[in-house]
């Protein structure tokens, strides 16, 4: 599957814990990456400083659904049910 344009989803959700290229306390879920481009396009896109979970994070129907609301709604399910603080 290939990412939809201007959906983000993935930029938006989930909870980035290590500290990263311009977010040195990480990001919290449901804040923006301050890389997400007013395109919905991120700006460390193949750079060494992008965090290795937007590396290894790869589009599919399973977390996407088929329209960026659904892909909203399971990325923040899936972030919830696996938040360590909340078992």
């Amino acid at each position: 599957m290939q990412c939809r344009e201007h959906c983000a989803a993935c930029c938006w959700v989930p909870h980035i814990q290590q500290p990263y290229y311009g977010m040195p306390n990480g990001k919290a879920a449901g804040e923006r990456c301050m890389h997400l481009m007013d395109d919905d396009r991120c700006a460390l896109f193949g750079d060494p400083r992008r965090p290795r979970w937007c590396n290894d994070f790869k589009a599919e129907p399973e977390f996407c659904g088929s329209s960026k609301e659904e892909a909203m709604q399971i990325l923040t399910w899936l972030n919830e049910v696996s938040d360590p603080t909340k078992a």
